[in-house]
Formats: structure tokens, sequence, C-alpha cells
């Protein structure tokens, strides 16, 4: 196991370049549909840290949005920051070593109010990463140093974000560490007690990147790398830790290294993105069941020039209009980072009709390797791990944040997608303050108004599964979710 410091962004990028795409055809890069407004909101500059990298932002109790950085802040260790929907950036925590290094993912919110988070190096052990909580002030606590006894039981450097599930456990995976030094999928109480669940062997996969995804069913979903074949695997496991192999990619038609999270599709299924294969060897889209059958959704590179993008490093979010949306790591304009391109934004529809919403062009950004977050202000907002100001870590820049409108409407988020009657529920969401109802799916709940951005709601007693409705001052707002009633 390497105890050297890692340099994610490069290991990411020479990824493609080893790929065998089809010849690049002469054309130009699709610009945004017209109803579309892409805004660079922060450009990073170093001491405020550099490099989101698989990072995706999650919008906390304030209305504002939470994130990490790979590299920067006074140790150059990566860092905590909030960013505002205006773009107000403020640094939260720099990490020093000792209580974290490099935190590659992003974080998680909790009904109580707290972030959950890992970084994938530093700590006691010094190299292989630590589990963290921080409030919305900043207040950091280490949970768990992983690797501290030898050969890594309970796993190390985890890369993929932590889930919170419906039995109130958090869940994620490390990119190496556990009985055959392949990586595991450990679960983790809210005061940091680590349980490992599964040991990958190399053949059921290794080395996963990506943050779990609890179905509906109430089994977790996940992609790897390795497996039979070497290109990685689709895995389902059980929350007592019993895994079963869905999919092994052969890097063919089927697509092969994934490194995104799945998304469930509201239908029982999942989709979730390749990195190299398909029908132009540049990475997929694809649809896999609960029970493995897999289908090819997208391939990239399908257009003239690769303008459609290549390369999908982050997995897609379901999005309040029923579409998916998410980013590519390089393709779009080739006259950036020749003949490769910055990356894109895009939205494919369940037919699985893409668009192409925005085409970096370094100074807004490069490489956006984390995925799309939609607030509740109908607006998607998401990171570029390079690009930007150029005079920071030249000649790449040192990363930025971005919003991009499509003019979808506000709706209300929730903490937890289920729970029982009697459970509390945390719902975000816009100029809350003077609501006068909460229903889960037409039953009223008891509620309590937090602030303007956040309601505490109890599951009511008789409720079923279906949206929930706010009713505020201005209008009724509804979950961009079914809420999970269980029993």
């Amino acid at each position: 196991m390497s105890t050297a410091r890692r340099d994610f962004r490069p290991h990411i990028l020479t990824i493609g370049i080893f790929l065998t795409c089809a010849a690049l055809l002469c054309g130009t890069a699709i610009a945004g549909p017209p109803n579309t407004t892409f805004i660079t909101l922060v450009e990073f500059e170093g001491s405020n840290g550099i490099a989101p990298d698989l990072m995706s932002l999650v919008q906390g109790t304030d209305g504002a949005l939470y994130g990490t950085t790979y590299a920067g802040g006074n140790d150059n260790n990566g860092t905590v920051f909030r960013i505002t929907t205006a773009g107000v950036l403020t640094s939260l925590h720099l990490f020093a070593g000792g209580d974290g290094d490099e935190p590659i993912s992003g974080l998680v919110l909790t009904t109580n109010g707290l972030l959950y988070g890992t970084a994938s190096g530093g700590g006691e052990s010094t190299y292989y990463g630590t589990a963290f909580s921080i409030s919305e002030s900043g207040n950091l606590t280490t949970l768990h140093n992983f690797c501290l006894t030898p050969a890594c039981p309970d796993g190390a450097n985890p890369y993929g974000a932590l889930v919170q599930a419906v039995n109130g456990l958090f869940y994620g995976t490390t990119y190496e560490g556990g009985t055959y030094s392949q990586g595991t999928v450990f679960s983790m109480t809210t005061a940091g007690t680590v349980s490992t669940l599964h040991s990958f062997t190399g053949n059921d996969g290794a080395n996963p990147y990506a943050a779990l995804v609890q179905g509906s069913d109430g089994n977790f979903y996940g992609t790897t790398r390795g497996g039979t074949e070497g290109p990685g695997t689709v895995f389902k496991i059980t929350p007592a830790g019993t895994l079963t192999t869905l999919h092994v990619f052969t890097n063919g038609s089927d697509g092969g290294d994934p490194s995104g999270t799945l998304t469930e599709d509201g239908q029982g299924a999942f989709l979730g993105t390749t990195q190299g294969g398909g029908a132009n060897n540049w990475g997929t889209i694809f649809k896999i069941s609960s029970s493995g059958t897999l289908t090819t959704v997208y391939d990239f590179c399908s257009k003239a020039n690769c303008s459609d993008g290549s390369q999908p490093v982050a997995g897609l979010i379901r999005a309040s209009d029923g579409s998916f949306y998410g980013t590519t790591d390089i393709g779009g304009d080739t006259t950036c980072n020749p003949p490769y391109g910055c990356g894109t934004v895009f939205k494919i529809t369940p037919a699985g009709v893409l668009t192409t919403l925005h085409v970096f062009e370094l100074t807004d950004g490069y490489a956006p390797f984390g995925g799309l977050l939609q607030a509740t202000n109908g607006t998607f907002y998401g990171t570029a791990a390079a690009g930007g100001d150029t005079t920071c870590d030249p000649p790449q820049g040192c990363g930025t944040v971005f919003s991009l409108s499509v003019g979808l409407r506000p709706f209300i988020g929730l903490t937890r997608p289920a729970g029982k009657a009697g459970e509390v529920v945390g719902i975000l969401g816009q100029a809350l303050t003077g609501s006068t109802s909460v229903s889960f799916n037409g039953t009223a709940a008891q509620f309590q108004v937090s602030s303007g951005t956040y309601i505490i709601a109890t599951v009511p007693a008789g409720a079923t599964t279906g949206s929930v409705v706010v009713t505020t001052p201005s209008g009724k707002l509804t979950s961009n979710r079914a809420f999970q009633v269980l029993r």
C-alpha cells in the first residue's frame, strides 16, 4: 500500500489519454441552449482551496452550499468551505494533516444539522485517512482514524462520500485496505465506530472511488474497479454486508472504469457512468436493474469532435423535472486542452436524449470531476477541479464553483429519503418563514420552522409514501422526491 502523497487530478486526467478513441472529427462545440444561465461563482486561489475533486456540493440548513477541496489552505492539505448561492466563499476548516488530508469526496447533511465527511489521507496513521463531522460554523471533530492497526482491517484511503442510511448509520467505501488490500465497504455510527462489512478480493471488485447509494429496497449499490474482467463492477450489498456482483464490465460496448455514484431512477433501477468503453471508447451512461440487467443508454463522443463530451467521472443526479444531469471530464470545445477539451455539463432524458448545456473553456473551469447538486431554488451547482484563474497552480488553474440555471422551479429537499411514523425529518427550502402546514402525502404533520431555509417535521401516524408539501406565505412547495414511509 502506497504511503506517498497522491496527485489525484493527474491520475484521473490521464485515464482518457490512454483510451483508444475513434478519430476526432472536425466540428464545432455545441453551445448551451438559450434558456440556460451559467455563472462562475468562485475561482479558487490556493489559500482558500485547490481542486474540488470527486466532490459534489451539499445544501446546508442555512441555505448555503458546503464542500471540500483536495488541496490548498495553509498546509496544502485541503479545506472545507461554505459558499452562498451568490458566490460568497468562506473557508470553514483548513486541514493540517493530523486531522485529515486530501478530502476528495464531499459532505452529507444529517437532520441534526451536522455535516459528515471523509479525508482520503492524514489522520493519526499519517497516510490513510479519517472520517469527521463538522458544524456549519466550522467546528470539526475527527470521528475515526483509518488503518491504525496492521493490515488495515477497517480499510484505508476513503475516496467516496458517506451516505446516511434510513437506520441512522453511515455507510461508505475505502479505496485500499481490508483483508485483501483491495478496499472495503464499511458502516459507521454517528460517534465514529466503524465496522467492516466487506473486503474486496479483486475478483468481486477492487478500489472503489464512488459513494454508495441506498435503494428504495433498503440495499446499497455501488461501483468498483477490478472484477474478473478488470474494468470494474456494479455491486449490491445488504446493510448486513452480503455482497452480490451485479455486472462485470468488459470495457467493450457496456463501458469500463466506473467512478461515479449511481442514482436511482424512481422505478427501482439505477443510472451510472463509465469513463471508458462504449461504442466510441470514451465512456457511457448505463442503466442497471436491481437484479443486474444492464443497458447502455448513451455512448459519449457520438458527435463531431466529441462536442457532446467524453469520459464522465462523476455520476448523474435525478432533477426535479425527472431528467438526469451530469458532467464530463473532457470533451466539448477541443480548442481548450487540445485535443481533448475541458469538459461539459449535460442533461439526458429517461429516453436517452442528451443535450449539452455548457462547454467549459478553462477560464470558467476545466475537468468537472464532481457531480452536480440541484439546490432547492431549482438551480444546479457544481465544481471544476481545475481552470479559473490560471495564475494559480499554472497552467491549469485551481478550480471553480459554478451555477447553471435551466429555469426549473423551487422545491423542498429532505435530509432523509425514508422514515417511520414519529421520526424526525429535516426539510430544506427557500422563504419558509411563516409556513402554515407540512403534509406527508396529504397527512398533516407537526413541524417547527427553524429558519427561512429549514423546517423540522415529524412523520405523522397514518402517513403513506408520497410527496412532502409545505405551505408557505408565497404558495406550496413540493419535495423533489417521494418520501418513503417505513412500517
